[in-house]
């Protein structure tokens, strides 16, 4: 079961991008970029020509996480060993082949700690799942790392963001973890999930886009 009274919604209309807030999406709320079906899944689509948020370059039709009356929940990793799962099938790519499915953003900050993102390669016809990690919050680059390969376009999978109370980061996705060190500078930063549709793409017609399917979606931030 997909839980959305911990989440608002941002969907690529209006300048900058409308927000809906968590009492509207447990209401039942659905559109073009959202919806949420009988059977408990959550559709996510974006086009390239979609506003965007203050600061970003891409439209997202991507779920924040939030208390129940709509509060941001935001979060410092060393209070509690935070998840984030998912059972996802993605759909449609823009151009770029780039969808970000996951992330760990920072309040306040255009840096995310993690991007995880699905990379579609039309050559070979399937896609990666692709973290990208910035270990301080100053960092400008990412670390690039290739999670796990072969994932075809609406072929559903599974992955597994943790980060826990010392700083170590993981991200499984199937059967496959990779595992790092963060540096200390995180620990006091607040932080939240984010996950859905974030297209790495904005050129293009409305036709063009990125699509995604969930089928599970949990937020977990176990006590010491």
């Amino acid at each position: 079961m997909i839980d959305l009274a911990i989440w608002n919604l941002t969907i690529p209309v209006g300048v900058p991008s409308t927000t809906i807030e968590t009492p509207v999406l447990v209401g039942g709320y659905q559109d073009y970029y959202f919806k949420n079906d009988a059977n408990n899944t959550v559709f996510f689509w974006a086009p390239v020509n979609g506003t965007t948020t203050e600061n970003a370059k891409y439209p997202r039709s991507e779920l924040r996480e939030t208390y129940a009356d709509g509060t941001l929940h935001n979060w410092v990793h060393t209070a509690a060993d935070n998840f984030l799962s998912a059972g996802i099938a993605v759909s449609q790519v823009p151009s770029t082949g780039k969808i970000v499915i996951g992330q760990i953003h920072a309040f306040k900050s255009s840096k995310p700690l993690l991007k995880l993102e699905y990379q579609y390669k039309s050559t070979y016809g399937y896609g990666n799942i692709v973290a990208k990690v910035r270990h301080t919050p100053t960092d400008d680059v990412a670390q690039v790392i290739t999670v796990l390969r072969g994932i075809p376009l609406s072929q559903h999978f599974d992955y597994v963001i943790n980060l826990t109370p010392q700083g170590l980061l993981s991200v499984t996705a199937n059967d496959t973890t990779w595992t790092t060190q963060l540096d200390s500078s995180w620990a006091p930063k607040p932080l939240y999930f984010k996950a859905g549709v974030y297209t790495q793409d904005n050129t293009g017609y409305e036709t063009e886009a990125g699509a995604a399917i969930f089928d599970r979606l949990l937020v977990e931030h176990r006590p010491l």
